[in-house]
């Protein structure tokens, strides 16, 4: 893994399936099953990164169970149930002209009419519109510790900015 890239978590294994070492997957990709395109796969223990060779998998009622390399009967693959799934930045695709949610967390978000918002911590996928979680400056005037601003593109959302880490918001600072 190269020294600047951060791994992103990409899914995570859940209960173990049959007698024969095979492992649930939770994905958190788009199109779930890509989570077995990215090479290599990773996983953190003991702090450190190491490499997960899935051997085979296949799709398994909503979801996918998959075989880990060298995890061959049940009570070995236990010993991964929870592991989440990492992936080296580097190695995801670039995005001409998209985003990954990642890149929006640490940009300072204003209103469009200059008011300082905070900046987002987190995003929180609900199902219908993605919300930026915005942790609100210390001196918020408006008392403010966080705000919840719903990722409504041109109607809320007024222009990215990410090389300057600036999103513009319509958005009310007492809200």
């Amino acid at each position: 893994m190269s020294d600047k890239a951060k791994p992103i978590e990409m899914g995570k294994f859940g209960a173990v399936y049959g007698i024969k070492g095979w492992i649930k997957v939770h994905s958190y990709t788009d199109d779930a099953q890509s989570i077995f395109e990215y090479k290599p796969l990773l996983m953190e223990s003991k702090g450190q990164f190491q490499e997960v060779k899935i051997a085979d998998w296949k799709r398994h009622g909503n979801g996918f169970v998959a075989k880990v390399a060298g995890f061959d009967v049940r009570e070995e693959a236990q010993a991964l149930v929870g592991t989440t799934l990492f992936v080296d930045a580097s190695h995801l695709p670039v995005l001409e002209d998209d985003f990954y949610w990642r890149d929006l967390v640490g940009c300072q978000v204003k209103t469009d009419k200059g008011y300082d918002l905070g900046v987002v911590t987190e995003i929180m996928e609900t199902g219908s519109n993605d919300v930026l979680v915005v942790k609100a400056n210390s001196n918020d005037a408006f008392g403010q510790k966080e705000r919840l601003i719903p990722f409504i593109d041109k109607q809320v959302i007024s222009n990215i900015d990410l090389t300057g880490k600036l999103i513009t918001v319509n958005w009310e600072p007492d809200f």
